[in-house]
């Protein structure tokens, strides 16, 4: 990578890692604390653990699609600036409800689509997959960073203090943005980055993205239940929290090794088989959790649980990336993060309900209904076709591009075309051992 291309992976990398900390920090510590709200109840507790899910959900690809067209950095600054509001409210709040108002005004400043895509403005083509990568390990990276730094704050400066941090360090990111991330001189063809609501609506029928879109909206309405519950939980068992983060280090670590010792058994076997020994851990660490007694079942259970939570977390997305047609990886990823974050809504959402109305240890019999649920429903996935992706700048005139399209699919290993004159660009999928990028790139320069 160049100088251009490592300063916009760090820099927008270092946005989205203070971003996400403002969201995930309070997981670990708001059902401890809601409880000196005047108005608490466990379903206020749910639905404000997940409330930034539902408007992240509804805004996702609105803002990604307004930043084609006002401009990359526009639409990240006036998504920081509206969730340095909703951590402001929140920091103020004296009510559960006012909590909940801040909780969806983070969720509000839906910028992920945003920032993909200038970082796919600032890159070049055969280094674009580093830069997203990099990006890609942040987010990971701020999950469980939020895990430690949530309950050390909250111990010494309690929910307010949280939210105050999150929102200082979203202003800080205000001058980042725009003086040291660099500027996209040229937009990079958006149909591998940027979604399109045409394209949404076809990809939501389609059986196996559906399954990944489901998936992952089970996974995070999972590990929301989890945190409306495994908090008190600890405390129940003299874990205070001023040492929580002592309890988490390990168990993150452990969960770590797990994954790659799963990641090592997905390169020996074929197939889905390590996709599903993953939900099989969720599943056995919910029946964990529900039998609980001591302070040991819980922590064997949470290294079986965020084992497997990492390892779907990882390939989910990559498997969405790889299924998606030619062209279409924006709005397939769009739609994925769409169903990720209704996920998390949802599952506070339960959890709060089934706290409010019935027995709290229910949530962990939901959880494992929902494992067997989504087990069958993994069952119909198709492998991965293993196809390699490239895009060309091509010049297309206004005539029908059948010409194009038919030279191109003429070529060995070509699978999938789409071709999108007003981009400039035509997308393949292909079989990298048959195919000949020269070839392609030889075609592509001919103007039709």
């Amino acid at each position: 990578m160049n100088a251009t291309e490592i300063r916009a992976a760090i820099s927008l990398a270092f946005v989205y890692v203070l971003r996400m900390l403002g969201l995930f920090m309070v997981m670990p510590v708001l059902a401890i604390l809601a409880k000196d709200y005047p108005d608490y109840s466990a379903l206020l507790v749910g639905v404000a653990i997940g409330g930034y899910g539902l408007t992240q959900a509804i805004l996702q690809i609105p803002m990604g699609m307004f930043s084609d067209k006002f401009g990359r950095k526009p639409i990240i600054m006036g998504g920081l600036c509206v969730f340095c509001i909703g951590s402001i409210i929140a920091a103020m709040a004296d009510s559960m409800l006012m909590l909940v108002v801040g909780r969806m005004l983070q969720g509000a400043g839906a910028i992920a689509g945003a920032i993909m895509a200038l970082a796919a403005d600032v890159s070049r083509e055969n280094q674009r997959a580093k830069v997203m990568a990099i990006i890609g390990i942040a987010i990971g990276f701020s999950f469980y960073l939020s895990l430690l730094l949530g309950p050390v704050i909250a111990n010494a400066y309690g929910l307010s203090g949280i939210f105050t941090i999150t929102a200082v360090l979203a202003a800080l990111c205000l001058p980042l943005v725009w003086w040291l991330v660099p500027n996209g001189a040229n937009h990079a063809p958006s149909g591998d980055t940027l979604p399109t609501l045409k394209d949404v609506s076809k990809l939501i029928k389609h059986p196996q993205l559906m399954r990944l879109n489901l998936s992952v909206c089970l996974l995070h309405m999972l590990i929301t239940l989890l945190f409306v519950m495994l908090p008190s939980m600890l405390v129940e068992e003299q874990l205070g929290l001023a040492s929580q983060w002592q309890w988490y280090l390990p168990i993150l670590i452990l969960s770590i090794v797990g994954l790659s010792l799963l990641m090592m058994i997905n390169r020996k076997v074929q197939g889905n088989t390590v996709l599903m020994l993953a939900l099989l851990l969720l599943a056995l660490s919910f029946v964990g959790f529900w039998s609980s007694s001591t302070l040991l079942y819980l922590t064997i259970s949470a290294v079986i649980f965020f084992t497997g939570f990492n390892y779907l977390e990882a390939n989910l997305p990559a498997m969405v990336s790889n299924i998606a047609p030619a062209g279409k990886k924006g709005s397939a990823m769009g739609t994925y993060a769409s169903f990720q974050f209704f996920g998390a809504f949802a599952g506070g959402l339960i959890s709060g309900l089934v706290n409010e109305y019935f027995v709290p240890h229910l949530v962990f019999i939901i959880a494992i209904a929902i494992c067997v649920v989504w087990y069958i429903l993994l069952m119909g996935l198709d492998g991965i076709d293993g196809l390699k992706r490239y895009t060309l700048s091509v010049q297309v005139s206004k005539q029908p591009q059948s010409e194009l399209n038919q030279k191109l699919a003429a070529l060995d290993g070509v699978k999938d075309i789409t071709i999108v004159p007003e981009q400039g660009a035509v997308y393949l999928k292909v079989d990298a051992n048959q195919f000949d990028l020269r070839k392609a790139q030889q075609i592509a320069r001919t103007e039709f």
